[in-house]
């Protein structure tokens, strides 16, 4: 996959010599991720990322995508540090973040889990199952989302009935 240069600058930030420019360069252009956050193969920071800003404790996993305006961090933002619950945020495979998503965690680990979308200028406050798709100010759960692999074994089996049913039983 090719990468645009956003998200270039992201996986930049962790080679030697140059990984502290890129991080300069990203706050430059508005963009915020810490070079402590690890990120997945694939990552795609969509339309340059403009004003995203990503916790020091988050993860993010493979083929994320996340687009303008997406925050993840401490929802307890009123206690000094050492007396906040926050323990990071999780974003795991095939996520998708829409624009002026917010993602906020007061206590432990909240988990965006594989293949969640989180909605438009939607707050998650909760992790998320496998899957589902989030929207709203308090974010809930507003549907199901199917997998790439459920897809691809629906349509494998729906090809095999149709070459099933259409045999021709003409002697």
């Amino acid at each position: 996959m090719r990468r645009d240069f956003y998200t270039a600058l992201v996986y930049a930030r962790n080679w030697p010599g140059v990984g502290r420019l890129a991080y300069l360069m990203l706050k430059l252009l508005g963009i915020e991720i810490p070079r402590s956050v690890r990120v997945g193969k694939n990552f795609e920071l969509a339309h340059g990322g403009f004003g995203v800003v990503i916790h020091s404790q988050a993860q993010i996993g493979e083929r994320v995508k996340i687009y303008p305006g997406v925050s993840l961090g401490r929802a307890d933002i009123y206690l000094p540090i050492d007396q906040s619950r926050f323990e990071g945020i999780v974003v795991e495979d095939d996520v998708i973040l829409a624009p002026g998503a917010k993602i906020l965690c007061k206590n432990g680990v909240l988990r965006v889990r594989r293949g969640s979308v989180v909605g438009a200028n939607a707050v998650l406050l909760d992790s998320t199952g496998e899957y589902e798709i989030w929207a709203g100010v308090p974010a809930r759960c507003v549907g199901k989302r199917e997998d790439s692999g459920q897809r691809s074994a629906l349509s494998h089996q729906q090809s095999a009935i149709s070459r099933v049913t259409n045999v021709d039983d003409s002697p």
